[in-house]
């Protein structure tokens, strides 16, 4: 291949900048897994940069931070990846029950969906007190704390969230999506 022999000449004529991003393989595997939290994930990601970076070394301009060059080459290829997997829903990890499954379940999975986007359509500052207290176990004193308001403010807020997600699983208000 002309693109292999291309790369290799690449490499080879500055080999100087080719250990330079040898030597960054430690840091990208620590920022890799920073990044995806699983060490086998951590270790392909940083890898597939350094592959791509060392088959790109032209594009690298002199008296430039390399590792910020290999960190952000690094982080897209996460985000592409991220993207690429969510494009795909893997219906192998399912068995066919969960497909269909009995009216009850279908039932409860529709009122899952729903409460998540009514959730979606909360104020960021009622949605948080919502995850916060409801979600995470947090204590009103202790949201108050996290948010800089007063105990007060969290049980307002936590009051207008839950009126608000009433009416909207209750069909009062139109959620996306949906008549």
């Amino acid at each position: 291949m002309a693109s292999s022999q291309y790369n290799i000449t690449t490499a080879s004529a500055r080999p100087d900048l080719a250990s330079q991003v040898a030597a960054e393989r430690e840091y990208l595997r620590r920022y890799a897994l920073g990044l995806c939290r699983d060490g086998a994930l951590a270790d392909d990601l940083a890898q597939e940069c350094m592959e791509r970076a060392l088959t790109r070394l032209h594009l690298w301009e002199e008296g430039t931070n390399l590792r910020a060059w290999l960190s952000t080459m690094l982080r897209n290829l996460h985000i592409n990846g991220l993207r690429r997997n969510r494009q795909h829903v893997a219906l192998d990890d399912c068995d066919g029950a969960e497909l269909g499954g009995t009216p009850a379940r279908q039932m409860g999975r529709m009122q899952v969906r729903d409460l998540r986007r009514a959730m979606a359509r909360l104020p960021s500052d009622q949605r948080d007190m919502v995850v916060m207290v409801a979600l995470r176990g947090v204590s009103y004193e202790q949201a108050a704390l996290n948010a800089n308001v007063s105990v007060g403010t969290v049980k307002s807020r936590l009051s207008r969230a839950r009126g608000t997600l009433r009416r909207l699983m209750d069909g009062e208000m139109v959620v996306e999506g949906r008549a």
